[in-house]
């Protein structure tokens, strides 16, 4: 990748110094990636008496769920969770043990926002069984599934999951199965130098109050974290697909897609498995904000540009670190936009598949069957109406399993003849041939004899 021009460094450090200055951060960092590694990064204020840098760690608050989440998705896709499967099955004995896995990674569970007892980000924590035993009905706020309701104490419930399926703590889970593998080495549960002291700044006079950091224990996984630029700009790549082999890229595509959203149909807000999920300025972003007493976090991702940026800052409120992280975004696509991925051919090619290329027919509807990498396909309308737009993985010999559109988890089957000719393709009982309504091609209800006929 080039240097970014000088004048679009300056607008994203301008924007920068702007939100430290006029929101009064004690020390601002921020960073925007692109084509897999940090294209900028700036900071501003003091840590330590140093501008604070891209190996500087901040507390990162909520942004430790998305860890968690991967967690929980890596055991489904071993086949040791289900994720419409009740927590009790896990982790019996809750008073929320009917709410599913599913809707606690979606704060879709309807259980209580904060852990009960003390305010549990500023007091240390509790194990798990002794917060169990605080929980009681009166901790289900809304019927399950009804609505988003954002509930810490869902993610300290799943890091106990984890914790009892892999036998070590959520943490050592964290370590061994994601920061490791992903060179992720400035990711830690307490802060380790360089890093920032967590503030809170007076409302009214420019002076500052330090917070505590306790170990939070039981409510650790929904927000114990502190990580750096350098690190976090690994895992901006994971949310849009550069997964490292920590997570199958469909996996994380999965947990990007809406679960539930914030604000009604017209959404700008919601959440995905364990993500959280905006829209703006015609960009789906996905990632996650994070907030502790004295800091605040944020990391967005535009998967479709592979353009990411983070900011983080060591005060309590007041900076809107979600907005500068989209201004970021917006600032680099605005003045240097992304350049599209290279076109080149494939490697190789088996004549079979290429042999299914070309158009099909859905009844008079004419379909456009295109070869990709790896034996993955597309079925995409030929005409702008129709729609249901679908990729499709290979899974064996002449079938293959739709990944989003109308026929996600769908199977698409190649139906061949006796004399091993194709004769139509399968897909969830609808019948595609390569001339509309063909008779040899086992169409249900059969096709009138006299063909097409002229009024």
């Amino acid at each position: 990748m080039e240097p970014l021009l000088p004048t679009t460094e300056r607008a994203l450090l301008q924007r920068v110094a702007t939100e430290q200055s006029a929101k009064r951060a004690p020390s601002l960092v921020a960073a925007v990636v692109r084509d897999g590694r940090i294209a900028w990064s700036g900071g501003r204020g003091r840590v330590a008496g140093e501008v604070p840098g891209v190996d500087t760690q901040y507390r990162i608050g909520s942004i430790t769920k998305t860890f968690v989440a991967a967690l929980v998705m890596r055991l489904r896709d071993e086949g040791k969770v289900e994720l419409n499967a009740p927590y009790d099955k896990y982790v019996p004995g809750t008073a929320f043990g009917d709410v599913t896995v599913a809707q606690l990674l979606a704060h879709a569970g309807g259980i209580t926002a904060e852990s009960p007892g003390q305010w549990w980000e500023r007091t240390p924590g509790v194990e798990w069984p002794e917060m169990a035993d605080r929980v009681g009905a009166e901790e289900l706020k809304h019927r399950p599934g009804r609505r988003f309701h954002y509930s810490n104490l869902g993610y300290g419930a799943l890091g106990e999951l984890v914790a009892r399926l892999r036998g070590v703590s959520w943490l050592e889970a964290v370590r061994t199965e994601l920061l490791q593998p992903l060179g992720m080495t400035r990711t830690t549960p307490m802060p380790e130098k360089p890093h920032a002291e967590g503030f809170a700044v007076h409302p009214w006079a420019d002076v500052l109050l330090p917070e505590p950091a306790h170990d939070a224990v039981s409510m650790a996984p929904a927000g114990q974290l502190w990580s750096t630029l350098t690190d976090l700009s690994r895992w901006a790549r994971v949310v849009g697909g550069d997964t490292g082999g920590v997570l199958r890229p469909d996996t994380v595509a999965e947990m990007r897609e809406p679960a539930v959203v914030e604000d009604g149909e017209q959404w700008t807000g919601g959440y995905g498995l364990g993500l959280q999920l905006a829209r703006n300025r015609g960009r789906r972003l996905a990632g996650h904000t994070g907030s502790m007493p004295g800091f605040l976090a944020t990391v967005w991702m535009h998967p479709e540009s592979g353009t990411a940026a983070i900011g983080m800052t060591n005060t309590t409120t007041g900076v809107d670190v979600p907005t500068l992280c989209t201004d970021l975004i917006d600032i680099i696509s605005t003045l240097e936009p992304a350049l599209p991925v290279e076109w080149a051919p494939l490697p190789e090619v088996d004549p079979e598949l290429l042999a299914l290329t070309g158009t099909w027919y859905w009844g008079p509807a004419p379909r456009a069957l295109r070869l990709l990498h790896d034996g993955w396909i597309s079925l995409t309308p030929l005409t702008g109406t129709g729609g249901r737009a679908s990729r499709f993985r290979p899974t064996g010999k002449d079938t293959w399993l739709g990944l989003d559109g109308y026929y996600a988890g769908e199977t698409l089957r190649v139906v061949r003849r006796t004399d091993g000719s194709i004769s139509h393709l399968d897909l969830a009982t609808f019948i595609f041939s390569r001339e509309p309504y063909e008779t040899t091609a086992e169409i249900p209800g059969g096709v009138d004899p006299n063909g097409w006929q002229a009024l």
